[in-house]
This record gives C-alpha cells, sequence and structure tokens, in this order.
C-alpha cells in the first residue's frame, strides 16, 4: 500500500507537448557542470539589483492628498469608478468594512498596461478576527477562505480616462479629467452606494458607518437640510464633509534607494555604523539581536540550516536601515 502511494505522488501529468519536448532533452547532450564562478556571478547580479526602502514621515503636505497627485497615504483610488464593493470591502469573519492601512504607488516602467499602477492594504481592526485569518491560513484551505486583510491593485496605462497624460506640476493647477464615484461620507473610503434617507444627501457604505456618522454630528446636520429647503452652502459643505475617521495615525511613506545605506567594509560594527547613519539607535529588539550576532562565531553561518542562515542573512540586512517599514 506504501509503495503504490509514493508511486503515485511520483506521478506527473503532462501534455503530448511536453511529453515530445522531454523526449529531444534526453537526445541532447548534458549541461556542463556548473562551477563556483557561475554562483558567484549569480550573486553578483543579485546584489546588484536595486531595492527601495519606505520609511514613515510626519505629513508635509495634507492637500496633495488627491488621488490625480497619486499620493501614497490615505486611500486615493487610481480606478475612482470602479470601486471595491459588497463583501470584498469587508471583513471575511465579522462582515464590518476593513480599515485602510497603506497605499504604495508602484508602476511598472517597462509595462504599458502598468504606467500607473497601486497597492491597496486594508485590514479588520479587531484582534479576534486577525487571529483567525491567521488560524485560517495555517490550515491551507483552498479555494476562497475568509480574511479579515486584503489586497487590492489597480493599474492604467499612461492614457486613460481619467488622468491626463503629462506629470502633475502640483501647483495647484492639476484637475482630474473626470469625476469619481461617491464615497462614504464616514470613512472616506469605500463607494458610498447607500443614501440617507432624510436629507437625501450623506451617503454610506454600511448601515455601521450611517449610524456613526448620524452620531457624531450628521444628525444635526440632516434636520438642517430637511427643515429648509433652500438650505445654506455652509450646511450642505457640512453634510458632504468627509471627517474620515481613523484609528491610527496618519503617516506618509518617502521611498528612499537602500544603496544610501550599503558599505564596502563587512566588519563587525557595519551594521552599527550604517544603522546610525540616518535614522538614530536601533530601538531594543533590534540592539538585542545585534548583540547576539556578534558573539555568534562565524562558522554559525555554515553549520545552521539554509531557513536559519536564510534568517540571519535578512536579519543583518534590514539592521542596515531598521525604520523601514516597506521594501
Amino acid at each position: 500500500m506504501d509503495s503504490s502511494a509514493e508511486k503515485f505522488r511520483g506521478l506527473r501529468i503532462t501534455s503530448l507537448d511536453e511529453e515530445d519536448d522531454e523526449a529531444e532533452l534526453e537526445n541532447e547532450p548534458p549541461p556542463a557542470a556548473a562551477t563556483s564562478a557561475d554562483y558567484e556571478d549569480d550573486e553578483e547580479d543579485e546584489e546588484e539589483a536595486e531595492v527601495t526602502l519606505g520609511f514613515l514621515e510626519k505629513p508635509k503636505r495634507p492637500g496633495l492628498l488627491l488621488r490625480h497627485l497619486f499620493p501614497r497615504r490615505r486611500a486615493a483610488w487610481l480606478d475612482p469608478v470602479n470601486l471595491p464593493s459588497g463583501k470584498s470591502s469587508c471583513c471575511g469573519f465579522c462582515g464590518e468594512p476593513l480599515q485602510f492601512v497603506l497605499q504604495v504607488y508602484a508602476p511598472i516602467e517597462d509595462n504599458s498596461a502598468a504606467f500607473h499602477r497601486t497597492l491597496f492594504m486594508f485590514m479588520c481592526p479587531s484582534m479576534a478576527c486577525l487571529r483567525r485569518d491567521q488560524h485560517e491560513q495555517w490550515k491551507h484551505k483552498q479555494g476562497s477562505p475568509c480574511r479579515s486583510m486584503k489586497v487590492f491593485r489597480c493599474q492604467l496605462p499612461r492614457t486613460n480616462a481619467f488622468y491626463s497624460s503629462e506629470p502633475p506640476k502640483r501647483n495647484g493647477s492639476d484637475k482630474p479629467l473626470c469625476a469619481g464615484a461617491p464615497v462614504c461620507h464616514w470613512c472616506g473610503t469605500w463607494k458610498g452606494d447607500k443614501i440617507c434617507s432624510s436629507c437625501k444627501k450623506a451617503r454610506y457604505c454600511s448601515e455601521k458607518h450611517q449610524a456613526l456618522h448620524w452620531r457624531i454630528g450628521h444628525k444635526n446636520d440632516c434636520l438642517q437640510i430637511i427643515s429648509s429647503s433652500d438650505a445654506s452652502n455652509s450646511v450642505l459643505l457640512a453634510a458632504g464633509k468627509i471627517p474620515v475617521r481613523t484609528p491610527w495615525p496618519e503617516f506618509e511613506i518617502e521611498n528612499e534607494c537602500e544603496g544610501n545605506y550599503d558599505s564596502d567594509s563587512c566588519d563587525e560594527n557595519n551594521s552599527k555604523s550604517l544603522v546610525m547613519q540616518k535614522h538614530g539607535k536601533p530601538d531594543a529588539m533590534t540592539q538585542s539581536w545585534m548583540d547576539q550576532f556578534e558573539v555568534l562565531d562565524p562558522s554559525f553561518f555554515f553549520l545552521a540550516d539554509a531557513d536559519n542562515r536564510c534568517w540571519a542573512s535578512f536579519q543583518e540586512r534590514i539592521t542596515r536601515a531598521p525604520e523601514q517599514v516597506l521594501r
């Protein structure tokens, strides 16, 4: 029985074309043995790949959060019309709207279809849901498992219906080519497909956000709009103002090349000197790790298994700039 199971594990279903290709490979002479120089060249090529690091900075110009300026902070949808909605915008466990975490403007230069490209990350603020999500991932279930954290990607070509093909001037004259879909008046993130039944002005992505907005002040604005057929502009503006409530402070992600933190020397003090260059002293956890790293014998990296060596190498690399939040 065990031998049969082993045979099934070794089976691989291939197409006729693949079988023909394999037959041709069998008739070809074996490739030359790889030398240590080949591996060294591969490592050099890998080291030469440019890596960009992201660091948190306090907002400098909040007025530049408009979507046509391609910000890296508050959710500004690249495609302002086709927004995620329904279950896509909610936690798969509690069903509440997900909270915006970060967005990264990451275009691909050699892909014309991704001239504009942004990644949006959302998560449920409930720790219970996050733990359930982690438990579900351990199961390795196939299909579409529930998630309390989601990442959306949106990309556009240079010529599109929403933005100018020329880069923004950032002098106050930049304007989007068209209006976007109305968003929730509470979170300012998700599509506002629900309308206040009283004033017909405020929009919401969920009943929960509608209730929160009502308690925080929309109740008074709503009554003023209803009581006056020609409500003043100030009242209408107040009703349409999006408070953008968030449980977390807002920061901007500033990009820097990792090469700015590299050094030619590889002595034991290298990591410490690089850490101190720009972003101050390392935190307690990083310092503890570096102290342990210094007393290890160099032969550790050759004796440890591959996973440990890889992890130690990664830890050593990020200590060059310990305040990085994105790479």
